[in-house]
């Protein structure tokens, strides 16, 4: 199959494929997303067909506006409107009962759905051309590092979709906060550019699952995408150190193989001289290490090292998001300092 590419200016154009039940690789201000047209079945089997996506891990439809969430969902409260008007279009899905218009393929035959309105101008002109919502996850192979640019997911998904449509690099660089609105207090599923502390400064108590701590049992079933199984990997295992950074930098100095890499905050770049070592901006910088995260784990598969190890983020703001990826990628194999 021969992969399209499209400029930022050629939204029409790209929005045919979806219509046509092709799969198209779209832009957004978190990571790439695989998007088909979330209302026919056979399209968006074929993300999980592309991606090698388990069919129990549920899928986020996407949306140019809060208007259309009746279409597709019951039992709205009011709470979703109030996150909408604060955070939408943004990089927030809200966990909402669904209408039978929604496939089941798209909710794993939960019946619950995933919704969301990307704030990425690209990516809001296909919605809008293509006048369905769309179902989308992250544009990688599944259980490898989410795409930030074009070139990241062609990697991947070249040859196996009929488009993609290059919007410049990701803004965010992690994926959507998920936060489930059907159960009393709201639970936050998955972390990512709206930060925990900003859900509770509207909704109140926010509560935070398992899962985004711990890695889910076999016999468990994930309500929202990125829950239950190894995610955002590289080829290489991961080792995560947690704890002050100076501490967690002095802990891999002394534990570093010879053939090992590093991801480590920009101060400590010196230290690992003679390593393969990827930055991930300051410290005290959580928004540039969440959209370094992902390029830093992508660039040790070209490198042939044996172990990655990555120092923790401080996990509260955007910093829980970064550190769930990361903690996710090495398998929840965590040492604390």
């Amino acid at each position: 199959m021969n992969t399209q590419r499209f400029t930022a200016r050629e939204a029409d154009r790209a929005a045919e494929i979806l219509k046509a039940g092709g799969l198209l690789g779209i832009p957004t201000e978190t990571v790439y997303g695989l998007g088909a047209n979330g209302l026919d079945p056979e399209a968006v089997a074929r993300i999980f067909a592309a991606k090698g996506r388990p069919q129990d891990n549920p899928l986020i439809l996407h949306i140019p506006s809060a208007d259309w969430l009746e279409r597709y969902c019951l039992d709205i409260p009011n709470g979703a409107y109030a996150l909408a008007r604060r955070f939408w279009p943004g990089p927030l899905t809200m966990i909402l009962k669904r209408r039978s218009v929604v496939p089941d393929v798209v909710t794993a035959g939960l019946d619950t759905v995933g919704m969301r309105c990307p704030a990425h101008p690209v990516c809001r002109a296909i919605l809008t051309a293509a006048g369905v919502p769309v179902a989308a996850p992250s544009g990688n192979t599944s259980g490898r590092p989410s795409p930030t640019n074009m070139a990241d997911m062609l990697e991947d998904m070249d040859g196996k979709i009929e488009g993609i449509v290059d919007g410049g690099p990701c803004s965010v660089g992690v994926e959507s906060t998920i936060v489930d609105l059907t159960v009393t207090p709201p639970r936050l599923l998955r972390p990512g550019g709206v930060t925990l502390e900003e859900l509770r400064d509207v909704l109140g108590e926010v509560a935070v699952d398992a899962a985004v701590t711990r890695l889910m049992g076999a016999d468990e079933h994930p309500r929202a995408p990125g829950m239950k199984y190894r995610h955002y990997a590289p080829k290489a295992p991961v080792t995560v150190v947690q704890g002050d950074p100076a501490e967690s930098a002095r802990y891999i100095r002394r534990h570093v193989g010879d053939r090992d890499g590093v991801i480590c905050f920009d101060e400590f770049v010196p230290l690992f001289e003679g390593h393969p070592t990827e930055a991930m901006g300051p410290a005290a910088d959580q928004a540039e290490q969440a959209r370094r995260v992902f390029d830093a784990l992508r660039y040790f598969d070209g490198t042939g090292v044996e172990q990655i190890w990555a120092q923790g983020p401080d996990p509260s703001g955007i910093g829980l998001a970064v550190s769930n990826r990361l903690n996710k990628a090495a398998g929840f194999h965590i040492v604390q300092v």
